[in-house]
């Protein structure tokens, strides 16, 4: 069996989370997670990093944070239509009005022709845009855009871990970004996320929205200031709310682990490389390929295909999994169709239509790769 996905918790990793308990430490959040937020801020190039239970956590973070602190001209969030649900639908739980944006068929990201019509037509506060499985976005030109048309750029990055623009991280270049360490993903923590920024005010806010919306674990003087602003005493204080929180504090436990997996993320980066340049060389399919140069940090590798049913039947039965990409359009969804009905987007459709992901992680071997390609050669070039 080929698997999609594969852990990258290892034997070395449990055995120093080992040691670490029998020390008797404190296991919910503390200083570990202290620890894990500083080395990823400086594995990223941010000033802030907030460890959370998950990725869709984060998104949810930092929408609410938005929402509450920073002041907007209007409701409107552009949103990705390639996406995932988690991605949008905090947009849709925190009461804006999310407008979806075509992908284009090159890297999957946002297109930015449609997006700068929305941008025109509909002045929206917000932009939120995902590197769609490791692929990073038109950063310039998305930039330039958000610059011109005075809009918050939010990165989903949960699929991007490593990936550069122009020799800087995705998820390094928006007011905030978001990212996932689920099981699969680029590593892992069990569950877990981060939110980061380079914004004191809004990274404050984060933390205080991560922990019930009281400020336990903001700076003295920033307690300071809200108690003062708020006539509250220090008694009082045990027990007041200044945002509208959540608990999406993760635990020490994960965040020890985080440690651990950040140690050997270079190299995990370089094998998804490797692997998605090797895909690259040996896929044909005339019908589509990805345009995104060759260093990208691939979660998984995406086909699109009119034969995308009869190239699922085939990996299936030589027992390669595989599946659909991502979200494939989300104005196709049910909680979208729900709530606004259905939209369609020439783009997005053809990639709700026709496109599957298959492997890329560290543990496929380089015969696994000529296996998944020969079969999707064998059936995309009929």
């Amino acid at each position: 069996m080929i698997n999609l996905v594969n852990d990258t918790i290892d034997a070395n990793d449990i055995d120093s989370l080992v040691e670490w308990i029998k020390t008797n430490p404190r296991l919910t959040k503390g200083e570990q997670t202290l620890n894990f937020e500083r080395a990823w801020s400086e594995f990223l190039g941010v000033k802030h990093s907030v460890y959370v239970n998950s990725g869709s956590s984060a998104n949810l973070g930092i929408i609410s944070a938005i929402k509450q602190s920073v002041n907007l001209r209007n409701d409107k969030v552009v949103v990705p239509a390639v996406s995932w649900s988690t991605t949008v639908a905090p947009v849709m739980q925190c009461g804006f009005h999310p407008i979806l944006c075509d992908c284009n068929l090159q890297n999957l990201g946002v297109d930015t022709k449609h997006l700068e019509s929305i941008f025109k037509e509909q002045s929206p506060s917000i932009l939120v845009i995902v590197h769609v499985l490791g692929f990073p976005c038109d950063m310039k030109e998305i930039m330039n855009l958000c610059e011109e048309y005075d809009v918050i750029l939010i990165e989903d990055s949960c699929e991007s871990v490593g990936t550069l623009y122009d020799g800087k991280m995705t998820g390094a270049f928006g007011l905030c970004s978001s990212f996932s360490f689920y099981y699969g993903h680029h590593m892992s923590t069990i569950e877990g996320g981060m939110i980061c920024t380079n914004d004191d005010a809004l990274a404050h806010v984060i933390r205080s929205i991560r922990r019930h919306g009281w400020d336990k674990d903001l700076p003295d003087n920033v307690q300071n200031e809200l108690r003062q602003e708020n006539d509250i005493d220090d008694f009082r204080s045990l027990y007041t709310f200044y945002w509208q929180g959540y608990n999406l504090r993760s635990t020490d436990l994960q965040a020890k682990i985080g440690l651990s997996q950040l140690s050997k993320i270079n190299s995990t980066i370089e094998i998804r490389k490797d692997n998605f340049k090797l895909y690259q060389k040996l896929i044909r399919n005339s019908f589509w390929k990805p345009d995104v140069g060759s260093d990208i940090s691939n979660m998984a590798y995406p086909i699109i295909t009119p034969h995308k049913d009869d190239l699922v039947s085939k990996l299936q039965k030589n027992n390669i999994e595989c599946r659909p990409l991502v979200c494939g359009s989300i104005g196709r969804q049910p909680f979208w169709i729900r709530e606004y009905g259905e939209c369609r987007l020439a783009n997005a459709d053809t990639v709700h239509d026709f496109g599957l992901y298959i492997p890329n992680h560290h543990g496929l071997s380089e015969q696994d790769i000529e296996k998944i390609t020969d079969i999707v050669n064998e059936v995309t070039d009929e």
